[in-house]
């Protein structure tokens, strides 16, 4: 395993947030994200996407010992990343854990956690004011330890109502989400509707609108359109 050095393993990565950065100035904030130390270790040693995830906890329940190594070496590597893509340009970064709700609970605290805590630790000690986004999906029975993990903005996804969400991770913190992102297939009216329940919910946080996992394959482009502008209506 090599260290992971931004610039010279992802070059295009600094060259696009500069480029961003130049172009938009401070009219809309650039967004950097990474994968967390175990989703990352998912795609090592299940050699791709996975059903069961009969590799990693094997290895995680055979072996824990090399699992740790390998968390703990991608965690210094991620930790350089999110540094390299601020000093490129990137004002807030967000860390996906996509499949760290594999783990059951107690779990997480010992194979996912730690390492998320260790990143934003070491990235606050340099980069005190750059924001950070922590996703999970199907985070359900992860809220409040998500918020052990000291991010700035907790991304919630839609399974999960989001006025239960910030009563269970508390104040300090803001919000991101929580929108089925299948509604964009939807009537317009339907859109706007679901969005403004969704900033509704979150009334009394500091909420960043948004869907509760990535644009599905297939949704209509002016549905997006429309769903951006509705947002942006209902926040001013």
């Amino acid at each position: 395993l090599r260290p992971l050095v931004g610039e010279e393993a992802t070059p295009y990565v600094g060259e696009a947030l500069r480029a961003l950065r130049q172009e938009v100035g401070n009219a809309s904030t650039v967004l950097g994200f990474v994968g967390a130390p175990f989703t990352l270790a998912t795609y090592i040693v299940e050699g791709g996407s996975s059903k069961n995830y009969t590799h990693i906890k094997r290895l995680a329940f055979g072996d824990p010992a090399t699992l740790h190594a390998l968390l703990k070496h991608l965690a210094g590597g991620i930790a350089d990343y999110i540094r390299y893509q601020a000093d490129a340009g990137a004002q807030a970064v967000q860390i996906f854990d996509s499949w760290a709700a594999e783990l059951a609970p107690q779990d997480f605290d010992v194979f996912a956690g730690p390492y998320i805590k260790q990143i934003i630790d070491d990235v606050k000690k340099t980069h005190p004011d750059l924001k950070i986004i922590l996703y999970i999906a199907n985070s359900g029975g992860l809220m409040e330890r998500m918020a052990a993990c000291a991010p700035d903005v907790i991304s919630v996804d839609q399974r999960v109502d989001m006025g239960d969400a910030r009563a269970r991770i508390g104040p300090g913190f803001a919000v991101q989400g929580n929108m089925d992102p299948g509604v964009l297939f939807g009537a317009k009216d339907t859109i706007e509707q679901r969005v403004i329940e969704t900033v509704r919910s979150a009334q009394g946080a500091r909420h960043i609108m948004n869907l509760g996992h990535g644009v599905l394959v297939g949704t209509p482009e002016e549905s997006v359109a429309h769903f951006f502008e509705v947002a942006k209506t209902v926040h001013e």
